[in-house]
Parts: C-alpha cells; sequence; structure tokens
C-alpha cells in the first residue's frame, strides 16, 4: 500500500491538514489500516520535497508541529503522479518473499517435521482469521463501504492461501508415494516465466 499515493488521492478532494489527512485515510479504509500520525507527517515533508504538494501559506518544508497546522494543497505535478499510479498495475510478475511459502518449503528440509502437520496448524489459524473478517463485516459491512471492500480483499487473499496450502499439502502427499521424475533437461528457473524477459 501507497500512502504517499493515498495522501495525494485526499488532497486532490481539496486542501486538508496533517491530522486530517491521518482521520480521513483511516475512515476510508475502514480502519482496517491504522496510519501513524508521525507517517503522515513524514509523507507530507518527502511530498513537498518533491513538489507534489505545497502549502496553502507557500513556506518551506515543516517540521512536525508545523505540519500539524500547515494546509496542504496537491499540486499539478501531484496530481500527474497520482493519476499515473492509479494506473500503473502492481509488480506481480515475481512471487512475493511469503514467510508462509518459506515456512512450508522449509518444513519440508527440517528431519522430524511433519510437513503436514505445519500445513495443517496454518490452515486452522487461517480459517480463524477469516471468520473473524466475517464477523467484522456482518456487524459493520452494510454501513461502511470502504470496509466493506477492504475485508473482501482481505478474505479474498486468505481464501486463496488456504487453497493454496490445500494443493501444496495434496501435491506432497502424492509426491511422497511416486517415484522421482526422470528429467532428460533442467527445468527453467522461476524468473524465466512467461511474459519476463
Amino acid at each position: 500500500m501507497s500512502v504517499s499515493h493515498a495522501l495525494l488521492a485526499l488532497l486532490s478532494e481539496g486542501p486538508k491538514y496533517g491530522l486530517q489527512l491521518r482521520e480521513e485515510f483511516e475512515a476510508g479504509t475502514g480502519e482496517v489500516w491504522p496510519l501513524n500520525v508521525g507517517q503522515v507527517y513524514t509523507t507530507l515533508r518527502r511530498l513537498e520535497r518533491d513538489g507534489l504538494v505545497e502549502p496553502e501559506d507557500g513556506d518551506g518544508e515543516a517540521g512536525d508541529e508545523e505540519a500539524r497546522q500547515k494546509v496542504y494543497r496537491i499540486t499539478a505535478a501531484g496530481e500527474q503522479e497520482l493519476g499515473a499510479w492509479l494506473r500503473t498495475p502492481p509488480d506481480l510478475a515475481s512471487p512475493p518473499r511469503d514467510e508462509l511459502v518459506m515456512k512450508v518449503l522449509v518444513a519440508m528440509r527440517v528431519p522430524g517435521t511433519n510437513v503436514h502437520d505445519v500445513i495443517q496448524a496454518h490452515r486452522c489459524y487461517l480459517v480463524e482469521v477469516m471468520q473473524q473478517w466475517t464477523r467484522v463485516k456482518e456487524y459493520e459491512g452494510d454501513s461502511d463501504l470502504g470496509l466493506a471492500l477492504a475485508v473482501d480483499a482481505e478474505l479474498f487473499r486468505l481464501d486463496s492461501v488456504v487453497r493454496w496450502l490445500d494443493a501444496a499439502d495434496g501435491r506432497i502427499k502424492r509426491a511422497a508415494q511416486e517415484p522421482a521424475p526422470q528429467r532428460s533437461a533442467p527445468l527453467p528457473k522461476l524468473r524465466r516465466r512467461v511474459g519476463v524477459r
């Protein structure tokens, strides 16, 4: 998540001050992603330095205390940056270094570790978390569109992780029952995947 671009989006609605940006950011995301007020001020200073926002009074860079009082507005360069960011897809070509994936891969190599038990422990935890998010959505989702969208995204993400765990568990079980296949040529590296040169 890009906090700087989220702040630019809020400023595209009109001039705002630091604490107002924090409150509107949290309200707009259903308070799913709390934002440290110090991060707001640091980000505003960086955006101001880069010419993407400017204070209403036209002064130079401000410290945290001054940032609390300053009203910022987005610049033309900031509007261009925000528009470009919104239209640019995130880089999903490389798989992220997911801690859960790493745990399963490592568990397969640790002597005496039952990888199926590791997978089951994580599956149970993820299902509990999904139930918690579902309860949040049931109680507050109808009245808060931002929260409902954020919770939906999290539920879809968690569901995909559970499905990956199920697929990994099945693949590991099948591999244990079948002889290793004979390969005549080395497998291509993952980074040589379709569309990536």
